[in-house]
């Protein structure tokens, strides 16, 4: 699951703790909800640790030569 999938996750359950005054028999929305919100944020939790294990930064292996160019007095001579 992707961070995109991660927060429809926490905005179901959002919408569902929050937002809803719907009564099912057997079942807890508001519950459902939370439970929808924790697994998205452990989601996102995740995905960044991830990422951050991804983001390496290699140093270049050959030197960086800089070349002086020299001009001569005028336009294009």
């Amino acid at each position: 699951m992707g961070l995109g999938g991660c927060i429809i996750l926490i905005g179901a359950g959002a919408i569902l703790t929050f937002a809803t005054d719907w009564h099912m028999k057997g079942v807890n929305l508001d519950l459902v909800g939370v439970i929808f919100m924790v697994v998205g944020l452990i989601g996102v939790l995740t995905f960044n640790s991830i990422a951050r294990r991804r983001r390496v930064v290699v140093p270049p292996t050959t030197p960086v030569i800089e070349e002086e160019r020299h001009h001569r007095g005028g336009y294009g001579v």
